[in-house]
């Protein structure tokens, strides 16, 4: 796995979404990934924004375009059709906030209702950095992701870190899982134009892939 370059084609291309409360700090979190930048004072995402990324996986160039939807109740139902094609999410709260972790069941319900049930999902806890304002243990936020058979990780953009290894986890599983995919069909190039999306389909591919806690901080 490595660091992009912007001319750089690529094998795969996979969308990628960022959910969860206002002000969890989605957008820093892309931002970080995508130019390694942090901004203090990042404005409430209007809608959906997206950005783009290539990672090396296995000698392939895996091309993320992650969307980050708005938390606000109000953007809600505009931002429910940005889910779909959608492989992979990031499901955020804040550590300092324990309503944003409250709310990450009904965004995993919505989630899940309108993403293939393949999809591979990240619970995210970001701002870690803030020690001393921490309202949500990372027990709490592993125990979840264990009984919801999901990957778990501790983030902080300010920090930059775990940042890199969340979005790279994701799009690593989501790669795997595609190609499995591919040869089951008989594709042993497991590779698709320029320009396509990747669509998994086996639950079962999923369920063995998926290790809950194995990414906490």
């Amino acid at each position: 796995m490595g660091y992009y370059r912007a001319d750089e084609e690529y094998d795969y291309l996979f969308k990628l979404v960022l959910i969860g409360d206002s002000g969890v700090g989605k957008s820093n979190l892309l931002t970080r990934f995508t130019k390694n930048e942090f901004s203090l004072d990042s404005k409430p995402t209007i809608g959906v924004e997206f950005a783009t990324r290539n990672i090396h996986v296995d000698n392939k160039v895996v091309k993320a375009q992650i969307w980050d939807t708005a938390g606000q109740e109000r953007y809600r139902a505009i931002t429910s059709a940005y889910y779909r094609g959608a492989l992979g999410a990031l499901l955020v709260y804040d550590v300092t906030r324990n309503f944003t972790f409250e709310s990450i069941e009904r965004w995993l319900k919505e989630l899940r209702e309108h993403t293939d049930g393949n999809i591979v999902i990240m619970l995210v806890g970001n701002k870690s950095d803030l020690r001393h304002l921490r309202a949500v243990r990372t027990e709490d936020g592993k125990a979840f992701a264990e009984n919801e058979n999901i990957y778990f990780m501790e983030t902080s953009a300010l920090e930059s870190r775990n940042v890199e290894n969340a979005f790279a986890e994701v799009l690593t599983q989501m790669y795997h899982l595609a190609k499995r995919n591919a040869l089951e069909v008989g594709d042993n190039s497991a590779a698709l134009p320029k320009g396509q999306t990747i669509n998994v389909r086996s639950n079962d591919d999923v369920s063995a892939m998926k290790k809950a806690g194995c990414c906490s901080s």
